[in-house]
Parts: C-alpha cells; structure tokens; sequence
C-alpha cells in the first residue's frame, strides 16, 4: 500500500506540473528592430497617450506640438513627424503566444493602423487584434517614459523594451540570433553576420546602457551550436539602485491639488500626469484657472489643452464676468465625479493593503508549517518545489527567500494547498 500511495502521489505531482505549464502565459510581442531611436520614442508615446481607451475607441488623438517635445525634436519640424509616423505604419508587431485555453496563437499588424496630421493634432489608429494584445498587460509592459528619456541609443532602447515585457519571468527564454538580429535591426547587414561583430557593436553596447539607465539588470547567455553561438537569452532582475533614478510612478503626482483639478475637469490620469511633468504645475494652473474663468465653454478639455499649446493668457480687466449657469453645474458635476474617483482610488488602496495582509499571513502559516515537518521531508518539500520554477529569478530568490520568498507567492500558496487543501482555512 505505501507503494501504491507513493505512485499515486507522484502522479499528481505530475499532473500539477503539467497543469501549470498549460496555464503559463508566454506571449510576447516583439517589434521590428529597424526603428530609430525618434520613432521607437513616439511609439511608446502615442500608446502611453491611447492606452487609457485602447480597446474602447478606434481612433486616438494628440497635440502634435506635445508629441514632438515629449520625444525631444523640434516642435515645427513636421517632415520629421511624418517620416516617424510613415515608419511606424510601415512597422510589423508579431506575436507567438499561448491563450488561456493553451492553443497556440500567432499574429502579425503594423504599428500603427493609420496617422494622420490635421489642425496641429496627430490622429491615429491600432488594428483591433494588436489594441488587444497592446492592453493586456500579460502581454505587452507599458515603458516608463521617465526611464525612456534616458535613452541615447535605440538599439539599447530596443533591446530594454523586449527584455522589460519578460520581468515577471526573469528570462527572455532563448532566441535564435536570427531573430535577435531582427529585433536589433541588423538582420539586413552583412558587417553582423558575424557574432564577433555583433557582440561588440550591439550586444555590450546596449547591455551596458539599460543596466546603467534603467530600472532592469540584463546578464546575456549563450547557446553553441559547434562552435558558432546560435541562441542567446538575457537573465533579467530588478535593478536595486532603482531609487536613485528619481522614477515617479504617479502616486506622488496624484496627491497634488493640481493633478485633482484636472481629473475633475474630465482629463485622463494619463494627460494629467503628461501635462504637469511637461509644463510645470504652476504654468497648469494658470491655465486651468485661465479656462475655468471663461463662460460657456462646451469642451474645457480640449479648450485646455489649446490654452497649453497656445500659451492663452487672461486679459487684463476690472469686470470680471460671473460664470454662466452652465459653467456652474459642469463644475459641480466634475466635483462630484472627483469625489467618486477619489472614493474609488481609496477603496482599490484598502483592497491592496488587504490583499498584502493576507499574503504575509498566509506565507507566515506557510513557514510554520513548513518548519515544523521532518528535516528529510523539508528538503523533499523544496526539491520538488523548485522543479516547479523556470526562471532563474525566481529560483534564486527562493534559494535566498525559502518559503517567505514574496516573488513565488503564489506559486507557494497554490504548493502548499495541493499537499494540505485546508492549510489556509484559518485566514
């Protein structure tokens, strides 16, 4: 009978294992390397700028003069603007993913759909199949444009983007350096055909880049097929002089009574934040109050973002007129869907403390259980533990971690309740 509950057990095992790898999502989206390092810049703008109703709207719009200083051309430079905007609807994104049914799924779409320059204003457009894979963030990882900035290289730039959407991971798992050289832009050159070339123009330039001005650590690997190198992969980690780079996450930004007049004016989190990390929150808010003094104003948004584009300014007068009724209820009624969001972001922020409570309860009971079974056992217990982990982050924090390891939470919790279903019924 010991036999029999030993193969039964080992069974299970190995059908959790498969279970997980089924579930795992691997996608990725990689982009043609051939982008200079201008167009690669506005292509992360023009989807920070839409991501808000990426899904929710076929068309999207932005000042073009915002757009330029956002990725630091001249503003009345619009040969280039077009040439950047020709080149990203020119441009293929490509995806080979597993779904959440484990069906293997795989796509091609431009960049951008269509662009278009009319009135100082670049309107745009994704094709519906990549809006989708753009918005999911299992998928596609948002740059911090803060981090972006810091940039001078594109092909550091390019290489940040495709390693960033890995982070969850810790691996970009490997890939053939034919498409290594496609994602870098190379693969057209005869001059990096040759790995030697390739390492020493490419690879350590841009490696040194993202590890010096990034939030990320990239370590490169290689794989030999005899003697020539046919498969590289790039180890990823947190940076931890992260702090250092002054890289606001918006939490700080969102506290400002400027950031909050805004929201309840109807601008989105995301232009909040873009309008006052461009202008400043003073020039803001001589714009706001500059806008909110005129009466009748069927769209102060946009009257907002023409008043910061145009630098509109109040004319001097000892009459000031009273503000229309209608000015009145917009503003009562954008003071109430503040308090909404407000109360919103409040009950989301008492959600996340809630759910860290729990999680350091439930790896708490974890560690107690864990310590208390046989040395033999507690060995048992990690060595099959880690064969459950693919990527060497994750297994190097639970070598450092053990069971407290923050970075395997979930895989811990999901362990721990095939060998005790009821080992969280008190929490």
């Amino acid at each position: 009978m010991p036999e029999v509950r030993k193969q039964v057990t080992k069974a299970r095992e190995k059908d959790a294992m498969a279970k997980a790898a089924v579930k795992k999502n691997v996608a990725a989206i990689h982009v043609s390397g051939k982008l200079t390092l201008l167009q690669r810049k506005m292509s992360n703008v023009l989807l920070l700028n839409a991501y808000d109703h990426l899904i929710t709207r076929q068309k999207h719009s932005i000042d073009a003069r915002t757009l330029c200083l956002m990725i630091g051309y001249n503003s009345n430079d619009m040969e280039t603007l077009k040439d950047a905007l020709r080149s990203l609807a020119e441009t293929l994104a490509e995806w080979d993913m597993l779904n959440e049914q484990g069906e293997q799924e795989w796509g091609v779409s431009a960049l951008l759909a269509y662009a278009r320059l009319r009135g100082g204003v670049c309107e745009y457009s994704y094709s519906p199949a990549l809006a989708e894979k753009l918005h999911d963030p299992k998928v596609f990882a948002l740059i911090n444009l803060n981090i972006q900035r810091r940039f001078t290289s594109g092909h550091a730039l390019a290489l940040y983007e495709n390693c960033f959407r890995f982070i969850r991971t810790g691996s970009t798992g490997w890939w053939p350096i034919e498409l290594f050289r496609r994602l870098m832009g190379v693969d057209g050159s005869t001059y990096y055909e040759s790995f030697k070339q390739l390492n020493a123009k490419i690879i350590k330039p841009a490696v040194t880049e993202v590890n010096k001005n990034s939030d990320i650590i990239l370590t490169p690997e290689f794989r030999r097929k005899g003697r020539a190198v046919s498969e590289i992969r790039f180890l990823i980690r947190e940076n931890p002089q992260l702090a250092m780079f002054d890289i606001d996450d918006g939490e700080g930004m969102r506290s400002s009574a400027i950031y909050k007049r805004l929201i309840s004016m109807g601008v989105s989190d995301r232009l909040a934040r873009q309008w006052i990390s461009e202008h400043g929150e003073d020039h803001v808010r001589g714009k706001l109050d500059y806008v909110e003094g005129q009466g009748g104003v069927k769209s102060p948004v946009r009257y907002l973002a023409a008043a910061l584009r145009d630098d509109y300014a109040a004319q001097d007068t000892d009459d000031a007129a009273p503000p229309s009724p209608e000015a009145v209820a917009n503003a009562a009624r954008r003071a109430q869907e503040a308090a909404q969001a407000r109360d919103a972001a409040a009950q989301r922020e008492a959600e996340v403390a809630q759910a860290r409570r729990v999680r350091a309860a439930r790896l708490a009971k974890v560690r107690a259980v864990a310590e208390s079974r046989d040395p033999e056992t507690q060995r048992r217990d990690q060595q099959l533990f880690l064969s459950r982990l693919d990527a060497e982050l994750e297994r190097a924090d639970f070598a450092r971690q053990g069971w407290s390891s923050a970075l395997n939470a979930r895989a811990i919790f999901a362990f721990w309740e095939e060998i005790m279903p009821d080992i969280f019924s008190d929490i």
